[in-house]
């Protein structure tokens, strides 16, 4: 019998990631493994469902919970998710364990082994692993953009024929180890 891969549309309003990609799916199924999406999971991500031709699409969330032996999220599942797991099921994706603590006791009651991305350590050792590093890389993108967008100033500083336009000072607060 081989493992049994879950993956749930993302509800949360604004939400827009899915908790897998296609070149993963294949992967897994190269493994051995069976992947199940629910319909429309990947659609916010621009994912429609004929992209992951490795797994089985279109099913409802219901029958997606009840044949996961793993359930693969972005965002944490939701106490009707977690009872309608089976029992020695697995949840991986961004828990945000301290801030639920209902939740937590969900897990623990339904008997769900739970890996909360997050708190994965940033060693090297763990880097392939790392989740938080890419959506910090991709936060400070899309935060430089929105500022850029915001000022009436151009960011870089522009030199043409007709002369040369100052760029705009700015503070950054915050930035990274590069």
């Amino acid at each position: 019998m081989s493992l049994r891969i879950g993956v749930l549309r993302e509800r949360l309003a604004g939400e827009h990631r899915v908790a897998i990609v296609p070149d993963i799916v294949t992967k897994l199924k190269a493994l051995g493994a069976e992947v199940a999406l629910e319909k429309s999971a990947g659609n916010a991500a621009g994912i429609p469902d004929s992209g992951f031709a490795d797994a089985t699409t279109g099913l409802a969330a219901a029958e997606v919970l009840a044949r996961a032996d793993v359930l693969l999220k972005v965002q944490p599942p939701g106490i009707d998710e977690i009872g309608a797991l089976k029992e020695g099921a697995t949840v991986i994706g961004f828990m945000q364990p301290h801030g639920d603590d209902e939740r937590v006791r969900a897990l623990r009651d339904c008997r769900i082994t739970a890996f909360a991305m997050e708190l994965v350590p940033r060693i090297s050792r763990a880097q392939s692993m790392d989740a938080l590093s890419s959506q910090a890389a991709v936060g400070g993108y899309k935060a430089a953009l929105i500022a850029a967008g915001t000022l009436d100033k151009f960011f870089p500083m522009l030199t043409t024929a007709a002369g040369t336009i100052r760029p705009a000072k700015v503070l950054v607060i915050g930035a990274g180890v590069a």
